[in-house]
């Protein structure tokens, strides 16, 4: 290894290859080696700085003059350190003074350790000036014009831009200094925006009439960062734009009595606001600054660009969504007509205030939970500094939110910037000291990051770099030039690693510690809350019974047992988890009753701690669904198969049946074994349920799972109910328990009847004149199987979902006999059956009893299900009582839109449609009989009965039906046909469907225009 070698390694340079090359260039070659090595060791990325220096002296040759200057203090000259830092620091600037070697004497500058703010009077005068403005002016008018205006502006910016940076990295204290950059660079980008603006004066009025401009009024409003004067290195600048309409004096009196509408005032208006954006961003020879995003105003993109006050104003209390209020948080007055600016400012500041009293402020605020968590692309998720999880939008979330609950009593916290908003809502108590002093170094500190990885090539990025050299370049930045560590990539990276956790833990700590201390008179280290205040936190998390919840936590948190001590470690996190849910009150309330039921359960405990996903699952579970946290508050239990998704996988038919028949032969009491069955179908259901929720089965996995535990249910029913009638009697017959509709199918929902058909069959040899006293055997055997399934039992089962039975489709209906022997319904449907009696047989599946029986059933009931021919007059009849079906049966005041079964382009429209093809056509096709709709409807696809853009629609509509009637008692644990009106409703259904929180509406508007396409095409290919 040779010296040169070593000397690199110990200076701190990467590529040692490449930094021999370029020390060898002919621009260094004069120059002391070992002097400008130590001045390149200066620099966080010496290698950066030493292609930097050679890539300046080539364009550049005076500029080797700045590399020593003159210490005033030893009359030595040494070297240039401010310059070797920005050159190690900012290729983009670099290659600024490359540009523009006139601006070279900013490498003069000697900056301190301990930055003195610079006053934003002075930028403002100093880019006003460049423009040929004059600063005192009133309303200031650019000499200069076109490109020339552009590029003197932009220049001046990047000179102050590159004193600030040389500032920047001279601080002995990145994160002490960072507040004071970010306010600078808003500053210096407000004094952009007014330099552009006297720029576009200069060009609107050369255009316009100069009267005419001077007499509108424009403010530039900043939003986001730069309102807050927590500006980056490099960001689009939000803003608005305000006018209004003057009538200075020295105008001519013919000018004076011409008034001045809204409506050119406007124009005036657009045509300056759109100036300014070119001014600062269109091509030219100088680059443009950033982008000015006005995307933030009423209407977004789609509104005007320009409005007066009382357009604002008008806006704001009529339109407005909560979110924009929220966006106003950060609003202030930084270029243009400043009067106007703070008129702007004192009217929208009683509404930003007012804004958690306003309908939808929970959905919002529950909106800006779910962009702290954003979207990101995978394959930048681990390195995002700004969105990623324990990012800056964490703290931006927390800190708005605690402003936005408290602000509205508290005038004291209402400050844009988040540093100085920590600051005030700790010095007002709503914070206390320790994590606040974590959650601004936390901040500052991600900032730092922000702004080095920024300044580098001034681009708009959130990434944490991934080659090695730049993160030991990024480590020594944060550290700063008085830091005797030499950090390396790594520690960068476990230091980053580090906040990043505490971050996420911090808005737990913050938000919900707090409340807790409040509700359960804890102490938590200098934060304490009003009663009032902690209401007011739960009021904004979605929590509508805030004083209700806050006794729940006190009930949950009070004494010393280690349930209670666990209980007040956990609730910060339940608590937000409860919050995402649809009903965080009724979420609370089950979560404290299972509690009670297990709280002393060490698995119960050990779950909530050290299972993170059956925690989350629990309370999304109790806060959105009204069946499950009844099903688990009575079976508490059950919560231990959260944290075991082999547990939730619902169980076979096999497996059922295998249970109930254990369970008979233990019990030779029919109530004993009925009620020990029917809780076996309660327990299942509740797997399928909490299933369901987490996403392990599909739609169709949970029509079959819930009718196998019906089956199940049934069959053990009838097996019981044999028994008790034989006791002590012949046998006489055997009984088939024959599924009918939607249990047929096997696509029955939580709520779902059994629809069924009794059928018996006299045992062989058995004597003619005994068939009436077999007849009453089997109607015994149904009227015992149907009182055990519905009957009350003792003890009652608490939270049970009765399975009742209803056997209307049987001939003739409620007039017809309860039973009928096979050769009765051989007899009747060969003789007397109508068309719809033919229809709702290819709905028929044997369910329980004699398997003998059941295919010879299935035989019986093939030619009358799947006929040679439907002739005409059997077609016009089920078209008419389709037809009164939608008229007579649909419920009075029932909106036929919003009835997922008899409604338009329901459950009904699809499935009639499918089971006349199958009268039609099953004979022919095999494919076609079937008890299912989708795979029926899948083969009359293929063959050719309906086309591919009718079959695809004609199944979303089924499907979404469907979803909708489950979540319906999902929800309410009631069961409803109707897509809900009232909209907290509807977005607990629309989740249930699969819809991202905060959608219901483009759910309804999809089911609505679903539904719709799929009745037209039910009409066209039923009815023709």
């Amino acid at each position: 290894m040779s010296s040169l070698t070593r000397t690199l390694i110990s200076r701190g340079f990467s590529d040692l290859e490449k930094c021999e090359r370029f020390l060898g260039f002919a621009e260094l070659a004069d120059l002391d080696q070992t002097q400008l090595l130590e001045a390149l060791a200066v620099a966080d990325n010496p290698d950066l700085a030493l292609q930097s220096l050679v890539r300046l002296l080539s364009a550049v040759p005076e500029s080797r003059d700045k590399l020593r200057v003159l210490d005033p203090s030893s009359g030595r000259w040494v070297s240039n350190e401010p310059m070797f830092r920005l050159l190690g620091a900012s290729e983009a600037m670099a290659d600024f003074l490359m540009r523009h070697p006139e601006h070279l004497d900013v490498l003069d500058a000697a900056p301190s350790p301990e930055p003195v703010a610079v006053p934003a009077q002075h930028f403002q005068a100093s880019l006003l000036r460049a423009v040929g403005a004059e600063p005192s002016s009133s309303m200031p008018i650019a000499a200069l014009g076109g490109t020339e205006a552009r590029i003197a502006l932009r220049t001046a910016y990047r000179r102050h831009l590159c004193e600030l940076a040389m500032r920047d990295l001279a601080a002995a204290s990145p994160q002490a200094v960072m507040p004071l950059v970010g306010a600078e660079l808003a500053d210096l980008a407000s004094a952009a925006l007014d330099a552009a603006l006297a720029v576009a004066r200069h060009e609107v009025g050369a255009a316009m009439g100069e009267e005419l401009v001077a007499r509108v009024r424009l403010a530039v409003v900043g939003m986001g960062k730069c309102g807050a004067r927590e500006l980056n290195y490099i960001s689009d600048v939000d803003v608005m734009y305000v006018i209004g309409i003057s009538n200075p004096p020295g105008l001519g009196d013919v000018m004076q009595a011409d008034t001045v509408d809204e409506a050119r005032a406007v124009t005036v208006g657009n045509a300056l606001a759109g100036a300014v954006s070119k001014i600062i961003y269109a091509p030219e020879r100088e680059p443009g600054l950033w982008e000015v995003d006005a995307n933030l105003r009423p209407e977004g993109k789609d509104g005007p660009l320009v409005r007066t006050l009382d357009s604002f104003l008008a806006y704001y209390h009529r339109w407005a969504q909560s979110w924009e209020f929220q966006a106003l948080l950060k609003s202030r007055a930084i270029a243009g007509d400043q009067a106007l600016g703070l008129e702007f400012e004192e009217a929208v500041s009683p509404l930003i205030w007012a804004s958690s009293e306003r309908e939808g402020f929970v959905e919002s605020v529950q909106s800006m939970r779910r962009r702290v968590t954003a979207n990101i692309r995978d394959a930048d998720a681990g390195r995002q500094i700004k969105l990623g999880r324990g990012g800056l939008r964490d703290v931006e979330f927390t800190v708005q939110l605690l402003q936005l609950v408290h602000g509205k009593t508290d005038p004291r916290i209402r400050v844009p910037a988040t540093t100085a908003a920590i600051k005030a809502l700790t010095q007002a108590g709503y914070i206390g000291r320790t994590d606040a002093a974590k959650l601004l170094d936390h901040y500052t500190y991600l900032r730092v990051l922000e702004h080095r990885i920024q300044l580098v090539q001034m681009r708009r990025t959130h990434l944490m770099p991934t080659a090695q050299d730049q993160l030991r370049a990024l480590a020594r930045a944060v550290a700063g030039p008085l830091s005797l560590k030499r950090p390396s990539a790594d520690s960068l990276l476990e230091e980053w690693a580090k906040v990043k956790r505490s971050v996420s833990s911090l808005h737990e700590r913050i938000f919900y510690h707090p409340i807790l201390a409040s509700a359960a008179h804890l102490s938590v280290e200098d934060a304490t809350l009003t009663t009032d205040a902690a209401k007011a936190r739960l009021a904004a998390l979605g929590y509508r019974d805030a004083a209700g919840a806050a006794r729940h936590i006190a009930a949950l948190t009070a004494g010393v047992s280690r349930r209670a001590a666990l209980q007040r470690q956990l609730l910060p996190v339940l608590l937000g988890w409860l919050a995402d849910g649809v009903d965080p009150d009724a979420g609370l309330l089950a979560f404290r009753r299972v509690s009670d039921a297990l709280g002393t359960s060490h698995w119960y405990l050990g779950m909530l701690r050290d299972h993170q996903a059956a925690a989350e699952r629990l309370c999304h579970l109790l806060s959105s669904s009204r069946l499950v946290s009844d099903l688990l508050e009575v079976s508490p239990e059950a919560t231990a198969w959260l944290g075991n998704d082999k547990e939730l996988l619902p169980q076979t038919f096999e497996q059922q049946w295998s249970e109930i028949q254990a369970t008979i032969s233990r019990h030779t009491e029919s109530t004993d074994a009925i009620r020990l069955i029917r809780l076996i179908r309660q327990r299942e259901i509740l797997r399928v349920a909490i299933a369901d929720s987490c996403g392990l089965l599909s739609q169709e996995a949970v029509a079959e799972a819930l009718s196998d535990v019906d089956r199940a249910a049934v069959l053990g029913a009838l097996m019981v109910a044999e028994a008790a009638v034989y006791a002590g009697a012949e046998v006489l017959t055997q009984v088939l328990v024959v599924a009918m509709g939607r249990q047929g199918g096997r696509e029955i929902g939580y709520g779902s009847d059994a629809d069924v058909l009794f059928v018996h069959r006299p045992l062989e040899g058995l004597a003619p004149e005994l068939a009436g006293e077999a007849t009453a055997q089997a109607k015994a055997i149904v009227q015992k199987m149907t009182a055990l399934l519905t009957a009350p039992v003792r003890p009652a089962i608490q939270a049970e979902r009765v399975l009742k039975v209803d056997a209307d489709l049987r001939p003739e209906g409620r007039n017809g006999p309860l039973v009928r022997s096979l050769a009765a319904y051989q007899e009747y449907y060969t003789r007397w059956s109508s068309a719809w009696e033919a229809q709702a047989l290819l709905r028929a599946r044997p369910m329980a009893g004699s398997d003998d029986l059941a295919r010879e059933f299935v035989a019986m009931a093939d030619p009358i299900r799947y006929p040679l021919v439907l002739s005409e007059s059997d077609l016009r009849e089920i078209k008419r009582i389709k037809a009164r079906m939608e008229s007579e049966r649909l419920p009075r005041g029932a909106d036929p839109a919003r009835h997922v079964k008899l409604g338009r382009g329901g459950l009904s429209d699809v499935e009639w449609l499918v089971q006349l093809w199958q009268l039609q056509h099953a004979h022919e096709h095999a494919a076609l009989r079937t008890t299912h709709t989708l795979p029926a409807l899948h083969a009359a696809h293929a063959l050719g009965l309906v086309d591919d853009a009718d079959a695809a629609l004609l199944e979303a509509a089924w499907r979404l039906a469907g979803k909708i009637r489950n979540a319906n008692v999902m929800w309410t644990g009631n069961t409803s046909d109707l897509l809900p009106l009232a909209r907290r409703d509807l977005e607990a259904v629309a989740r249930w469907c699969g819809y991202e929180p905060g959608h219901a509406a483009a759910f309804e508007e999809e089911y609505l225009g679903l539904t719709r396409r799929a009745r037209a095409v039910f009409e066209r290919l039923f009815y023709g």
